[in-house]
């Protein structure tokens, strides 16, 4: 059984490069926080059984970081890893979800799930990217993978 103090309780993503997101994104994150939240395995490498943890998520200078902290807010360690490996396959993931949302609209059953397959697979490298990136530092398992990747996506969102 997993050790339930190895998790996450609280997810902040930095606010301060938020633009107007679209509903359809909104959602996603919103989604994606709540499952992150009620299902995951986090275990930060030196702080294994420590926890549970808070997680700050921004992308800034090109990183990706990952700040972990004590329930009670402590700083414990940060993570930082570089954005570049996630450019090419965030800007293929959104193209397909664009092209998906304007399916539903107006597309056929069979179109609409071609575009889903696309994009639940692009979803899923990303989320075996985010697990090689983070191997050796933070532990994750493949939902919270999932999920986290979304969260970098949005990140990925500018003006």
């Amino acid at each position: 059984m997993t050790d339930r103090r190895n998790r996450i309780i609280h997810v902040k993503l930095d606010e301060r490069t938020v633009v107007r997101r679209k509903p359809e994104v909104e959602h996603e994150r919103a989604v994606a926080i709540f499952d992150l939240l009620e299902d995951n395995v986090f275990e930060p490498d030196g702080f294994e059984g420590q926890g549970p943890f808070n997680l700050h998520l921004s992308a800034e200078e090109g990183r990706l970081n990952f700040d972990i902290r004590t329930s009670e807010g402590l700083e414990l360690t940060r993570v930082a890893l570089p954005l570049s490996p996630f450019r090419k396959i965030v800007r293929d993931y959104f193209m397909v979800c664009e092209s998906y949302y304007n399916a539903i609209k107006k597309a056929t059953p069979s179109q609409i799930e071609a575009f889903d397959i696309g994009r639940r697979g692009l979803h899923n490298e990303g989320s075996d990217l985010l697990c090689e990136r983070l191997a050796g530092k933070i532990a994750i398992d493949h939902p919270t993978a999932r999920r986290l990747f979304t969260l970098v996506c949005v990140l990925h969102i500018r003006g």
